[in-house]
């Protein structure tokens, strides 16, 4: 197998809204929020529905891989009820194997409501439910053994079950990759993700944002400096500016794709991983890896949700 994901399967709930809303519900724009079961429901109840679908940030990478023409593997945990079902149905329609035993557990599959507002942002109220439960048991081995790369995702990470999942998962890797996932992702576990990139990761993908935030940069030459004192890959997302790759010494830059159509920014950082890490394992130079990672991420970012066609 050439990449297998390790992630949130979440079931990606996805509505257009106001900014009225946000503000009315005391949601920040464009950032995430953990929400309970009874606070989710709340949230939905007065909302229309666009889509649904099997999501999760590795998931969606991992979906884009396999669009590529790629053999890839995902594990997420999701309970025996309805949305599983759907979850698992989603990846297998999509060429993924899904290596994860469904089986009834306390909590239902996780959801994730995306918020879009006029401007094309997404605001995301999660609700984990199973899926943030994760174990070192629901991890397979032979699966870890058998990819090229591992690649997690900075939203599973948490103290207890979780961390133990990611700690199995890193020892039997080949390779690993992480994606940092969201500013407040960082600020919550700022040390054990510093320690992540310095010390366990591979390939780190982070927006601009989520890097300067974990080193407490005043400015982007410093997460240069940064990138390159470390001595491995980590691949930052800029926006309009465009994107950068830090590997050991070399620091390649890549331009944005201009003149596009923007209707949702959901997703978009999920399928720019996808389309560099393709490069990456089919031996693209760096620089075509970045251009793979863009053109992917400029198609998504003109539809709604984070999967393509």
């Amino acid at each position: 197998m050439k990449i297998l994901g390790i992630g949130n399967a979440i079931v990606d709930v996805i509505c257009k809204v106001e900014d009225i809303y946000l503000t009315n519900n005391g949601l920040t724009k464009s950032t995430m929020k953990l929400v309970d079961e009874f606070e989710f429901k709340k949230l939905l109840s007065s909302l229309k529905i666009e889509e649904t679908v099997s999501g999760g940030s590795v998931a969606n990478s991992i979906v884009g891989l396999s669009k590529l023409k790629n053999k890839v593997g995902f594990i997420g945990k999701v309970n025996d009820d309805d949305l599983g079902n759907k979850y698992e149905e989603g990846l297998k329609n999509e060429n993924v194997e899904y290596i994860y035993s469904k089986k009834k557990e306390e909590l239902p599959t996780g959801t994730c409501l995306i918020l879009i507002t006029p401007d094309s942002e997404r605001t995301m109220c999660t609700f984990l439910g199973t899926a943030g439960k994760i174990n070192e048991n629901d991890v397979n081995i032979n699966s870890v053994k058998n990819s090229e790369i591992t690649f997690l995702e900075g939203y599973l990470w948490d103290e207890g079950d979780p961390k133990k999942a990611f700690e199995k998962a890193i020892e039997y890797s080949n390779k690993v990759a992480m994606s940092l996932s969201d500013l407040f992702c960082v600020e919550r576990h700022k040390l054990h993700f510093l320690n992540l990139v310095k010390n366990k990761l591979d390939i780190t993908f982070a927006n601009e944002q989520e890097i300067m935030s974990l080193i407490n940069a005043k400015n982007f030459n410093e997460v240069i400096t940064f990138g390159k004192k470390l001595g491995k890959t980590i691949i930052i997302t800029r926006g309009e500016k465009g994107s950068v790759a830090i590997s050991k010494n070399e620091v390649v830059e890549c331009d944005s794709e201009k003149n596009l159509k923007i209707i949702d920014l959901t997703g978009a950082g999920d399928l720019f991983a996808a389309g560099f890490l393709h490069g990456y394992i089919n031996n693209l130079t760096i620089k075509e890896s970045l251009k793979k990672g863009t053109e992917m991420s400029s198609k998504i970012i003109q539809k709604i949700g984070a999967r393509l066609n």
